[in-house]
């Protein structure tokens, strides 16, 4: 797509091109340091985020520049399996009020169509009015809210595990598919949920600062019947030593009610534990009631919420 010189403005919109990347990766860093959201910002995770499975950065990223330097951007996640995308969309706070979001948001309805989704969804902090007010004003409503939890490890009365959450292990290499398929089981059916493919599981086990060992699973003999993803965050392109994070949980549907899902969450605890993270962070559906009674049992307090909003594609 050629770039669009915006009518009376000295902004361009245009797609994103690898000769982009340094002056992409300035304006990712500064929007996180500006509206912090948890995302690790070394040159290295940036590049890897544009490598992920499933997405093109030259048709779903696109770029607003001025002057030679970019100051806003709109990042679309194709989720081809539910029929979605999801929107990233962040304008340097001093070129706000200029339209640039609504001629963002123009280039990802259409590469939205090609696509062939019937929605776009874009997730904010619930305390965001002012990302509200814009939303809202460009045609999306909220369809969904999510909750922010965190566990204090301090207050963790910590158990045997040994006793508690026996059979449980780290993945290994050449289980991807293994994972892929009890992902899959577990969250079938889940709102937002966009079934997993063996290359998306391979691809984020493989991300700087992962490992295989950081997914923890429970066996039944060589039956993988259970899953906590666990992460240590990433700060400022820091690894941040006392944040953990549970990625995902899940337990095979035949195996429910059977106390799996309490097994590898303990176990997942204690490996983060062994990290030296001083507290872990996880996002849940709020209406998902038998997760949050499981994260409370745990000791896991509700800090606060986001939500999702909605934009049918037409």
């Amino acid at each position: 797509m050629p770039t669009d010189k915006m009518s009376n403005s000295p902004y361009s919109i245009r797609n994103y091109r690898p000769e982009d990347l340094d002056r992409y990766a300035l304006l990712f860093t500064e929007a996180e340091k500006t509206e912090p959201t948890g995302h690790c910002v070394s040159p290295q995770a940036i590049a890897e985020r544009l490598e992920q499975p499933n997405y093109s950065p030259e048709q779903d990223l696109f770029v607003v520049k001025i002057d030679g330097d970019i100051i806003g951007y709109i990042d679309i996640k194709p989720e081809v399996g539910i029929e979605r995308v999801i929107l990233d969309c962040w304008v340097h706070p001093e070129h706000r009020r200029r339209g640039l979001a609504t001629g963002l948001l123009n280039y990802a309805m259409r590469r939205a169509k090609d696509l062939e989704a019937k929605v776009v969804h874009v997730n904010i902090p619930e305390k965001n009015t002012v990302a509200k007010k814009a939303l809202s004003r460009l045609g999306f409503h909220p369809v969904r809210r999510f909750s922010e939890l965190m566990l204090d490890m301090a207050d963790v009365r910590w158990p045997d595990t040994s006793r508690v959450a026996p059979n449980c292990r780290s993945l290994k290499r050449g289980e991807e598919d293994n994972l892929t398929q009890i992902q899959n089981r577990a969250f079938a059916g889940h709102w937002g949920y966009n079934p997993n493919t063996v290359e998306e599981v391979t691809y984020r086990t493989n991300l700087s600062g992962c490992s295989p060992k950081d997914v923890v699973l429970a066996c039944d003999g060589d039956k993988i019947v259970g899953f906590c993803w666990t992460r240590v965050a990433g700060v400022g392109g820091v690894a941040d030593e006392r944040k953990g994070l549970i990625h995902m949980i899940g337990s095979d549907p035949d195996y429910r009610g059977r106390g799996v899902g309490k097994k590898v969450l303990l176990a997942g605890l204690a490996h983060l534990k062994n990290k030296g993270v001083k507290v872990v962070v996880l996002s849940m559906d709020s209406e998902n009631k038998a997760a949050f009674a499981l994260y409370r049992s745990a000791g896991f307090k509700v800090q606060t919420g986001t939500l999702w909003y909605e934009k049918v594609v037409n």
